[in-house]
């Protein structure tokens, strides 16, 4: 059981820096290539600060964007359950 928490809390702990420091960069070379320039004065850490503020206020798109690679992770897991579980089943 202890074990099982460290590992779920070091999995967590992983994704959200991912989502929180790595997915910023992510969008703003994807961003840069189809829409083109952040603001003038912005660049890859304008948006990562923007994102990160628009998080703190809650703004509900910000969340998902953060914590998006934790909830694939779950939802991964979910369907793999699903899918074990309808084997035996079936």
């Amino acid at each position: 059981m202890r074990t099982t928490i460290k590992r779920e809390l070091v999995l967590a702990g992983s994704l959200l820096g991912l989502g929180f420091f790595v997915l910023p960069g992510a969008v703003y070379l994807v961003g840069q290539t189809v829409v083109g320039e952040y603001p003038a004065d912005g660049g890859v850490l304008a948006l990562a600060v923007d994102i990160w503020a628009d998080m703190f206020r809650g703004n509900p798109l910000a969340l998902v964007l953060v914590l998006s690679p934790y909830g694939i992770v779950q939802l991964l897991r979910l369907s793999r359950q699903l899918w074990r579980r309808q084997r035996r089943a079936g």
